[in-house]
């Protein structure tokens, strides 16, 4: 293995190190340059034959999943590295701290902030990478993202612009007027902004930029009016929101009476709802400040919200594993516990554990919520009313039930609305179950009618596209519809139209489409 050291590296002696394998005993002998402690930045050649240390490492029975990082790095051991030398470092950290760096999210961190995140992980960068990692798998970031809210909708390309259309009554779409868009148009105020995620609530739209900031249009608070208060304000087009300066928003969402926001360091924050401590914190509906989430999630970093009528579920990273917590309103079991009692503070749903179920991602819908595991399994729990369950009745599940009738379907994606869940198989296919009001996608035999039990999408199926988004109204007091995104970048509607939000102008005295309908949207 000896080799001439590549020009301006700065080496140590070499020192021998025996190795045994594991099959017959054998020993072999390996000399170990160590690069000196005074190398500058730029000039750390671990090896000069990257085949040869992973060989060395196989042998020294490294764990598969770091030995698999690795093998996906190998170009990084043939080039500079970006970071000072650390020989108090393992090559599998380095290795991890080197994947870590391709992210979109670590790259802005400066060392101090690298070093908290690190720390708030376990102290490990291959755990960093592992909650890094888990973000993005739950957030399904894909090229582009569409989201159907309460009466308008909302389209992220995947070069970052925005297409917004539908009802515009506060001012939602953010083109400065209140006038209703029966087509996607783009939301030129933005231009130059890259924008990575959207979320859509009643009459208010939140974005979330690559740089971590937050802009807003609509409905000026971060909660629908209670009974007795004044009524809220609109704002028509996009305004930065300058109560969350100072924190690195990777994520949005809409409770109803509040508004959550996920900092990239895993923190969770909660806006308005707080009289009374229902969200960890006593304040009014109209505050505006964002109030970190007390009790075990202040020190657990998360991946992933949802939040849905009153309440908020919360996908939490732990080095042993994912858990889901939840906080909020308990009526009709959608918190999970085995109980409708109210959380004030996160909870983590214990009966997930006893399933032996590892969350992948959450849902939360008006009324239920659903859970997708990493072996394709989904569960769901809360009010069952119109099948939304998909267990073949209309019971409440007060603890989360694992959806038999999808035995054979590998799930990756799940998305939960008002008495309605769509999920979303590995190949592409969409099975739907509960309200048929809402409209589950199907053929106009079935139309209107309740699903008790999973049924495939027919319509999607026939359209010979792979889906690998769904997104529907979340909110039982406007009309419902549906937005699926395919893998080829294109986007498909239907449910309610009655206010542009399909993106698409309906003829007669049509007010909805019972099956899927292209989108013309330019996503690219």
């Amino acid at each position: 293995m000896d080799a001439a050291a590549p020009s301006g590296a700065l080496w140590a002696a070499p020192s021998t190190l025996s190795f045994h394998t594991n099959s017959d005993h054998s020993e072999f002998q390996w000399q170990k340059r160590l690069c000196c402690l005074d190398s500058f930045q730029g000039e750390f050649p671990l090896s000069l034959n990257p085949s040869i240390v992973l060989h060395v490492l196989s042998a020294c029975n490294l764990d598969p999943e770091d030995l698999a990082h690795l093998e996906a790095t190998c170009s990084f051991f043939k080039s500079p590295a970006n970071f000072p030398p650390d020989v108090n470092m393992s090559l599998a950290e380095l290795a991890a701290l080197d994947m870590c760096q391709t992210r979109a999210i670590f790259k802005p961190m400066n060392a101090d902030e690298r070093e908290a995140l690190k720390q708030r992980c376990g102290g490990s960068w291959k755990l960093v990478l592992k909650f890094l990692k888990a973000g993005e798998t739950s957030f399904r970031r894909e090229k582009c993202q569409a989201i159907a809210g309460p009466g308008h909708s909302v389209v992220v390309t995947k070069s970052g612009s925005v297409f917004t259309f539908g009802w515009n009554n506060m001012g939602q779409l953010g083109h400065g007027s209140l006038d209703e868009e029966w087509r996607p148009r783009l939301l030129k105020s933005l231009q130059g902004v890259r924008v990575i995620q959207a979320t859509a609530g009643v009459g208010r739209t939140m974005l979330v930029t690559e740089l971590g900031q937050v802009y807003a249009f609509g409905k000026d608070t971060f909660s629908e009016p209670e009974p007795g208060s004044s009524v809220a304000k609109g704002i028509s087009t996009p305004r930065l929101v300058e109560s969350l300066e100072g924190i690195f928003v990777v994520q949005t969402a809409i409770g109803n009476y509040f508004t959550a926001v996920l900092s990239r360091e895993g923190r969770v924050y909660t806006i308005s709802w707080g009289a009374d401590a229902k969200l960890g914190h006593d304040t009014d509906h109209q505050d505006q400040k964002p109030h970190q989430l007390k009790g075990p999630l202040e020190h657990i970093p998360v991946v992933q919200i949802a939040a849905g009528y009153c309440y908020l579920l919360a996908l939490a990273y732990h080095p042993c594993g994912m858990s889901v917590y939840s906080v909020g309103c308990g009526l009709g079991g959608k918190l999970g516990h085995g109980s409708r009692t109210d959380e004030r503070y996160p909870r983590m749903i214990d009966h997930l554990v006893q399933l032996n179920f590892k969350p992948l991602a959450v849902a939360a819908g008006a009324w239920h919520a659903s859970v997708v595991g990493q072996d394709g399994r989904v569960c769901t729990w809360g009010w069952g009313r119109y099948g939304c369950l998909g267990h073949g009745n209309e019971e409440c599940e007060g603890l989360p039930k694992v959806v038999t009738a999808l035995q054979g379907v590998k799930a990756v994606h799940v998305a939960t609305g008002d008495y309605t869940t769509f999920v979303v198989a590995d190949n592409g296919d969409v099975y739907s179950f509960g309200c048929g009001e809402a409209s589950l996608g199907h053929v106009k035999a079935h139309h209107h009618e309740n699903l008790l039990s999973p049924e495939l999408v027919l319509p999607l199926k026939q359209r010979q596209e792979r889906v690998v988004q769904i997104s529907l109204t979340n909110t039982e007091t406007y009309n419902a519809h549906t937005l699926a995104l395919t893998e080829s970048g294109r986007l498909y509607a239907f449910g309610a139209g009655d206010k542009g939000q399909l993106g698409m102008e309906l003829l007669n005295d049509e007010s909805e489409k019972g099956t899927p309908e292209l989108v013309d949207v330019n996503l690219g």
